[in-house]
């Protein structure tokens, strides 16, 4: 049972420490016991995680300091569970006070007055852990406070009671974690507040000549690009942050369809399983590779893991829509339902110039089909490799469209009728048959469509993308084609 009063808290044994010793306390114990220290963080294991292990066993005040979407507001909201589960307050204190080191006037008055029978209220440690987005218009009054007219009115004080301060956002989270997220974009003249909290650990209200002595533990979060510039952030509050991390991308490919497998929202309640298959989750994760190289994408700006999670999440809305149209209970995500993914890239990338005379839509395009084009070369051969290895390969299929024949797929063809689309082309089965020897019945027809996308990548095929059809036509009858229309179309000028 609890203690209710300052008396029964004494009785209990129980002794105050400070919140970094607190947290270190607990670290320690966690990483003796085995237990999972950031659940729901992936591919840091190696790289921050023992990073932030070694800032919180020094007991330092850190920042994150990363590209957006590389789960640093994330892994600072976790912090919070190396707290101490609840801890004892002064009850009615608005600071958190410590019952056996009152910092507060009303919390030392009130100890004062009514001694071993001050009444404890126990916070949780949810409640210790305080937040703030950086913004132009955040002021000191925000985060230190400052006095409070209505209140003094109210309870008929002078202003030179310091039960008149309203405390701001980090004396409220006394005695637990604060963390301002986008550290540079706080004014200089505010990033001077913080200067005394980071280094002597106090507080001072305007008006007042007296110092709050505050246990807090302080973390950041910020974009390098900004943080890294001169004028962004003042040196003086740079020198005294005391571990600075580096967050990063996913590394590997797996790694980044496992984020985009938690956190992408797959489990529809429409009643129609819809299948995602691993070739398509490595296609969608190669593109946030590839965009994260591409000459026309921002590299200082970032490209998010968001990407890949909306990205996901518009393919198997796509591939849902299909199977509503079609009156089906089940489905498989296609090619055609990749390229729905676009609307997600473009408003999550951010162009440099080349990028912007190309448009949004076709650098999203075009990373999308390197990214189709660069998996398709791990499971194939390579269609760019010497004539004779393509030839003998690509053969049968190639001859079949060279004799005229095309392939029309829609995005909302029913199953039946994808199936029956495929398998016109001659010596395409066959093909996904003899080089993907894991491929079963269930996925053969995405191989096969596959292939077809790949093949027009690596400019094999002809593609013509007509609203809601695409049409698979022979390269070079599609080329003479288009010549053939330019000469008519000269000759009836000539006319």
């Amino acid at each position: 049972m609890k203690a209710s009063t300052l008396g029964e808290l004494k009785e209990s044994g129980w002794e105050s420490i400070s919140v970094k010793e607190e947290i270190r306390k607990n670290l320690i114990q966690k990483m003796r016991s085995g237990e999972e220290l950031f659940p729901g963080i992936l591919g840091y294991d190696k790289t921050v995680i023992p990073q932030v292990q070694h800032a919180l066993l020094s007991r330092h005040d850190m920042i994150l300091l990363g590209l957006r979407g590389q789960a640093k507001t994330r892994m600072l909201r976790l912090l919070v569970n190396f707290l101490d589960e609840y801890i004892p307050i002064v009850k009615g204190s608005e600071i958190n006070d410590d019952p056996l080191n009152p910092l507060s006037k009303y919390a030392k008055e009130l100890v004062e007055e009514k001694g071993d029978d001050t009444p404890i209220d126990w916070l949780h440690r949810s409640y210790r852990y305080g937040e703030k987005l950086a913004t132009p218009d955040t002021t000191v009054a925000d985060l230190i406070g400052d006095i409070d007219p209505i209140k003094a009115a109210t309870k008929k004080l002078t202003l030179a009671d310091q039960n008149v301060i309203n405390f701001g956002l980090i004396p409220r989270t006394n005695r637990g974690i604060f963390v301002i997220n986008e550290l540079p974009d706080l004014q200089p003249r505010i990033q001077v507040a913080l200067l005394n909290i980071m280094q002597e650990r106090d507080i001072q209200i305007r008006g007042f000549n007296v110092r709050i002595p505050l246990d807090v533990s302080m973390a950041f979060s910020a974009n390098p690009e900004d943080y890294t510039n001169r004028g962004n952030i003042i040196t003086p509050l740079k020198d005294r942050i005391d571990s600075q991390i580096i967050t990063h991308y996913p590394k590997e490919l797996g790694v980044g369809i496992d984020i985009t497998r938690q956190e992408a929202w797959q489990e529809r309640e429409s009643g129609i399983k819809i299948h995602i298959p691993d070739l398509y989750r490595e296609v969608i994760e190669k593109a946030a590779f590839e965009a994260r190289e591409s000459e026309y994408v921002d590299q200082k700006s970032g490209v998010s893991t968001r990407m890949t999670i909306t990205a996901l999440e518009q393919v198997v809305s796509s591939a849902e829509r299909r199977a509503i149209l079609n009156n089906e209970k089940e489905t498989t995500v296609r090619i055609a339902d990749l390229y729905h993914m676009v609307p997600a890239l473009t408003g999550k990338i951010e162009l440099v110039y080349e990028g912007e005379q190309e448009g949004a839509i076709s650098v999203a395009k075009h990373i999308l089909g390197k990214a189709v084009s660069k998996m398709f070369k791990t499971h194939f051969p390579d269609p760019q490799a010497k004539a004779e290895d393509k030839k003998s390969t690509y053969k049968e299929i190639m001859d079949w469209f060279a004799d005229g024949n095309e392939i029309s797929i829609s995005d909302t063809i029913s199953n039946k009728e994808y199936e029956k689309s495929l398998n016109r082309v001659e010596g395409l089965k066959e093909l996904v048959q003899s080089q993907v020897r894991e491929a079963d019945s269930s996925e053969l027809l995405i191989w096969m469509d596959f292939v077809l996308e790949a093949l027009y990548q690596n400019s094999m095929l002809s593609k013509q993308d007509l609203d809601d059809q695409t049409l698979y036509t022979d390269m070079l009858g599609s080329m003479f084609s288009s010549l053939g229309d330019i000469d008519e179309e000269g000759y009836d000028e000539f006319e």
